[in-house]
């Protein structure tokens, strides 16, 4: 990267180090000014998130090139986010940061630049690191158990696996069926452990499988019972061990923001007997919730959903409950889970948030805490206060769309120059070990599936009707997996832990929910991904450049990207070309091609003074 003319955080004779700091932590930052400025005293303005401004005067560190230097060295000793700018004392002359990273003039308020600081002991699972996540929705993985009967009366049976998700508006108010349950079940996924394992992953994530009255399960009814339509606890410890055993850890989904109203705890529906919060006061559970005829339906429900009641949070015997010594995370992470993804992680406190940690932590400091967060998790302001996700004492990491929205944006044709900022932002924001521990994922259940947003035809908004059998032309599917191979190889090879979501190895299609939560295709012939995959996978096993290396943009255009990985032991660069024809790059002395929508990874590996490079 050429010097800037003012600043830019992101060039190391700017700033050092590059990114988030430790406590306690010394940051040097130099300001370059041209000489025909005149300026003699610039200062550095800091604050601290929700302090007040602090004015440091930069000192002369020399001159170069037609430029005056001025320099400053800070020692951050407090957790939080930091912001500066600088004011040039000269004409109320400010520089203020651009969606670069540049530093431009300005005679009015303008954007900070940001340093996070984050408590010098916070460390995240060595063994998440350098593995492959495969994210499974339990009911549509594989039927190990043929289903003679349902567990409840009101469950619909799908016995055809390559049908749609029902969907049609019902009186619940999700507004589609979700009681379609097509059987897929824990011994199901004990017995895909093979072809998870010859795949190369290392993790599985799973959705609820808590007891719960819907196919999602994100309504739980008893969160110490697996469904019983999954299997039970005894099967759950067995796909645990089973798992360890060919190097693959399971995490769970905790939905500690609400229950549901089916559920053993407030029990509207009075399927558990005639207690539970909503018909008796002196329930133990009735301080969990609150109850209000503020309320449209008497009690304050998850964005309104009268079948989701919110939990009281702050309520103690709720943590209890959860947090508490042999509370739910100890007894699912003594049965063999791993660790952790809290569902809606923003709608929880940072202090619950915190105590999850430490209940998750004193089962081993190598559980995991994945958190549910859309955008930049350290800038993140909810209920009237700036979240601390990443500072050391709450997640370890959190779902990476910020990520994944940069990867399908670019390939649906975004400026290449505006997708490398973004996943600059992310790469200079988060603390490190909350970096190389992020879930990034091309689609989870929540989004569309990923070859359908980027080639098939947008949404819009558009209703279930409309997207319902809706498919890909050959020609859309044709193009649509050049493009998950290249989407596939950014995620894969961006700082963090790739994710696959059930199927997409497969290019399974569909909108949102339910079409993006179909059976898994078991008798799919599509195998152009599936070896991407693996090799991926290889590599990064083999290249610690991947597991902790820092993050380097080298270059980028509108329609290409070229970043490096910089490991301990070996250097990875990464070339992608998303344009219809072919493009020339430059790499340790040599020209070489890159076909249209094709990509090469270049691997440099020191062993003995020696340097190898290995192509796609």
């Amino acid at each position: 990267m050429e010097r800037p003319q003012f600043f830019n955080s992101r060039f190391s004779g700017c700033k050092t180090p590059f990114g988030a700091v430790k406590q306690g932590e010394t940051v040097t930052i130099t300001l370059f000014t041209p000489y025909e400025m005149g300026i003699k005293h610039p200062r550095l303005v800091l604050f601290r998130d929700g302090h007040p401004f602090e004015y440091h005067i930069m000192q002369p560190c020399g001159e170069q090139d037609g430029s005056r230097h001025f320099c400053i060295s800070l020692t951050l000793y407090e957790t939080g986010l930091y912001f500066y700018h600088f004011d040039l004392w000269k004409d109320y002359t400010k520089i203020f940061k651009d969606r670069f990273g540049n530093g431009y003039i300005s005679w009015k308020d303008g954007d900070s630049w940001q340093i996070t600081v984050y408590d010098r002991s916070f460390e995240t699972p060595d063994f998440i690191k350098g593995g492959i996540i495969y994210q499974i929705f339990p009911d549509r993985f594989f039927e190990g158990v043929p289903k003679d009967s349902m567990p409840f009366a009101d469950r619909i049976y799908r016995e055809n696996k390559q049908a749609e998700p029902y969907f049609w508006p019902t009186e619940n108010p999700e507004g589609y069926l979700n009681m379609d349950y097509f059987g897929g079940d824990l011994e199901g996924i004990r017995q895909k452990l093979p072809y998870l394992h010859d795949l190369g992953v290392t993790c599985i994530y799973l959705n609820p499988i808590f007891e719960a009255h819907s196919n999602h399960r994100y309504n739980t009814a008893n969160y110490r019972k697996i469904d019983p339509l999954l299997g039970t606890e005894e099967d759950f410890k067995t796909l645990c061990k089973e798992a360890k055993e060919v190097g693959i850890a399971i995490i769970l989904d905790g939905v500690f923001s609400h229950t549901g109203s089916d559920s053993l705890y407030f029990n509207k529906e009075g399927r558990y007997g005639t207690g539970g919060a909503y018909h008796d006061l002196y329930s133990p559970f009735r301080s969990w919730y609150d109850f209000s005829c503020n309320y449209a339906c008497g009690y304050r429900s998850w964005w309104g959903f009268e079948t989701l009641p919110e939990v009281n949070e702050n309520d103690h015997a709720y943590r209890q409950f959860i947090c508490g010594k042999d509370g739910v995370i100890d007894h699912w992470l003594q049965c063999g889970a791993s660790g952790f993804r809290l569902d809606v992680a923003d709608e929880l406190p940072d202090d619950f948030i915190e105590e999850i940690r430490k209940a998750v932590k004193r089962n081993g400091k190598d559980k995991y805490l994945l958190g549910e967060v859309w955008e930049d998790a350290t800038t993140k302001f909810s209920y009237g206060s700036r979240r601390r996700y990443l500072l050391g004492n709450g997640l370890d990491a959190v779902m990476n769309y910020p990520f994944r929205n940069a990867v399908l944006d670019f390939l649906k044709g975004a400026n290449g120059g505006i997708i490398a900022a973004q996943i600059m932002d992310i790469c200079e924001n988060y603390p490190a070990p909350a970096l190389h521990t992020l879930m990034n994922f091309l689609s989870t259940h929540d989004t569309e599936r990923a070859i359908t947003w980027l080639v098939g035809e947008p949404a819009n908004g558009r209703d279930r009707f409309w997207q319902s059998e809706r498919r890909l032309s050959q020609f859309q599917y044709e193009c649509g997996i050049s493009l998950m191979q290249l989407a596939f190889v950014m995620i894969f090879t961006l700082p963090g832990v790739p994710s696959v979501y059930y199927g997409d190895e497969i290019a399974m299609q569909g909108y949102r929910d339910p079409f993006n939560r179909g059976y898994f295709q078991w008798n799919c012939t599509e195998n152009r991904l599936k070896p991407l995959i693996h090799q991926l996978c290889e590599l990064r096993k083999q290249h610690d450049a991947f597991t902790e290396g820092s993050f380097e943009l080298v270059d980028c255009g509108s329609d290409f990207i070229h970043y490096r990985r910089v490991g301990k032991n070996s250097t990875a660069d990464v070339f992608i070309n998303r344009a219809q024809a072919t493009r020339s790059f430059h790499w340790n002395g040599k020209t070489f091609s890159v076909g249209a929508k094709r990509f090469k990874i270049k691997i440099a590996s020191v062993q003995a003074g020696l340097t190898d490079s290995e192509d796609d």
